[in-house]
């Protein structure tokens, strides 16, 4: 009697699309070796593809194959598909197998090697199979590429983005906050060409976005982020972008500023050398000592269980306090600032008119920009008339048009951006709200900043050095715009009667809180005295505008 050893193989693919069975197998090849009188060794069953025979439990069989007390006549299998779907790799494992002692053979497609003529047979039953993977894969291949000329973004959707789908059934990548929101930070910040990187990826990383060097670097060259979908070069057809059917996160003219500013194209800009402080130490530089008037500096002292922080003096003078109670002091102090109704009506009209100028149409920016697109085209013309001429080949044509309609594409995406740079009156209400929104919280919003962004705060509000004596915070001078904004000292108060303060504050031509100035020579005073030139940043570190 002969022994024989049961391979069943199934893909999951398979067994989903085509309703294989690794049951239905096993219960054929026990049934044809029962009328076959042939008994049964081992049955190996394999849930893996036939692409190769790279197979965790083909891999174990042929281990087996080498001893040879546990050696069988024959493999047998339901079809030669469920062997293998490589007719190369097929022919090599065959004669490995008969070389050993054990002969393959297939129960519904039976051959016999003894016969020359059958090995067509073989190869038929083998390279039917190959050819339907290769016709399904490049099916999918011209699918994917069909998709992404029409702008569709596929695959794992990347950080900022989450796969969605929808009602329709059609899949799209949709924003996700706040990771968005943290990736158009990164850009702005790059874009700078200020601050290193690697700096910005561990700021970016304290803000809340983890992630990795490898994942950071592979995210700012991502033109998916600025609404472009890459379409690599097949046969005659030139790699290229397309817009995308996603929202962009980013715009394209900042997209290509960070990309030169990483190819070290655009010059970094110059900054001062800057102190680096840590996270625990905020306030260090700007503080002064109660005792010697000399500046705290800040460090941490290891205890039995953690890290102790303290800002202190320098040697010689004794006063040390707690960074903890100190930072929690301040921003205690921070909520003492809390505009006046009448500050914020004022607010909203210099600031809407200020909008109101930023959002003029640049019109010689947009011709110098439309000019160059012309001269560029025109150069591609003329690139074109000496190809055709024979004057210069086709690859010196080919490296000037890519390298030519690059260009066009960033100074297009310029000109899309300053078509895009107007405000709306609801947008800039919006705004303004927004911005009221966070001068009426500076605590909170002092507490969710990075470090950067609390130190400009600090800076913006403290022109003078803060003296901290251990239980309170006294500075001689706010900022004057931050003076008049929050009245900190009650000083407008005093103009109701006009007392104590000089009228130039609040011209007596200007009416009461809350009404529109009488005449134009009175709210021309009134906003040059109340809003001087001062910058100040929100809580999602936006730049507002040069108020002067």
């Amino acid at each position: 009697m002969r022994v024989a050893d049961l391979y069943i193989r199934v893909s999951t693919e398979e067994q989903a699309d085509k309703g294989y069975s690794q049951r239905n197998q096993e219960e054929m090849l026990r049934r044809y070796c029962e009328n076959n009188d042939i008994t049964i060794n081992n049955v190996l069953i394999e849930d893996h593809s036939a692409k190769s025979f790279i197979r965790p439990e083909w891999t174990r069989y042929l281990t087996i194959l080498k001893q040879p007390k546990n050696r069988s006549e024959l493999v047998l299998f339901t079809k030669w598909d469920r062997f293998s779907r490589n007719a190369g790799d097929a022919y090599q494992m065959i004669n490995h197998l008969r070389k050993v002692g054990v002969e393959p053979q297939a129960i519904e497609q039976p051959l016999d090697f003894d016969i020359p003529e059958n090995k067509i047979m073989l190869a038929l039953y083998l390279a039917t199979p190959e050819v339907e993977n290769d016709r399904r894969a490049l099916n999918v291949f011209h699918g994917m590429r069909r998709a992404k000329k029409e702008g569709r973004a596929l695959g794992i959707a990347p950080i900022g983005y989450k796969n969605r789908i929808t009602e329709d059934g059609k899949k799209y990548f949709g924003i996700l906050e706040p990771q968005a929101t943290y990736i158009q930070w990164v850009f702005d910040e790059l874009a700078k060409g200020v601050k290193p990187a690697d700096q910005i990826r561990k700021e970016v990383n304290r803000m809340g976005l983890k992630c990795g060097s490898s994942v950071f670097w592979t995210m700012v060259r991502n033109p998916i982020y600025c609404g472009l979908v890459f379409v690599p070069a097949y046969k005659d057809e030139e790699e290229r972008f397309v817009n995308g059917t996603h929202e962009p996160i980013i715009s394209e003219e900042l997209f290509y500023d960070v990309q030169d500013v990483l190819d070290g194209k655009k010059r970094k800009v110059k900054s001062k050398a800057k102190n680096e402080v840590e996270e625990n130490f905020p306030l260090r530089g700007f503080l002064q000592c109660p005792n010697c008037g000399g500046m705290l500096t800040g460090s941490s002292s290891k205890g039995k269980s953690r890290y102790y922080s303290y800002y202190h003096c320098q040697p010689g003078c004794k006063f040390r306090h707690r960074a903890e109670e100190a930072n929690e002091l301040f921003e205690r102090e921070l909520r003492k600032f809390i505009p006046h109704p009448a500050i914020k009506e004022l607010y909203k009209v210099i600031v809407g008119k200020l909008f109101a100028d930023y959002s003029r149409p640049e019109n010689d920016e947009r011709r110098r920009i439309a000019d160059e697109i012309d001269r560029l085209s025109e150069k591609m013309s003329k690139a074109r008339n000496l190809l055709l001429t024979d004057v210069i080949d086709a690859n010196d044509y080919k490296v000037l048009k890519e390298e030519t309609e690059i260009s066009i594409k960033k100074a297009e995406s310029k000109l899309n951006t300053i078509g895009n740079k107007k405000f709306s009156q609801p947008q800039v209400e919006k705004l303004m709200d927004k911005a009221i929104t966070t001068l009426s919280r500076l605590d909170t919003h002092y507490g969710n900043m990075v470090l950067s962004k609390k130190r400009e705060l600090i800076g913006s509000i403290f022109p003078e050095k803060i003296v901290f004596d251990g239980k309170e915070y006294r500075t001689p001078r706010l900022n004057e715009a931050a003076r008049l904004i929050y009245m900190i000292n009650n000083d407008l108060y005093s103009t109701k009667n006009r007392k104590g303060h000089k009228s130039a504050y609040l011209s007596g031509q200007v009416e009461s809180p809350g009404i529109e100035p009488g005449s134009k020579q009175g709210s021309k005073e009134l906003s040059t005295r109340l809003v001087p030139d001062w910058v100040f940043d929100n809580a999602q570190g936006q730049e507002r505008p040069h108020i002067t």
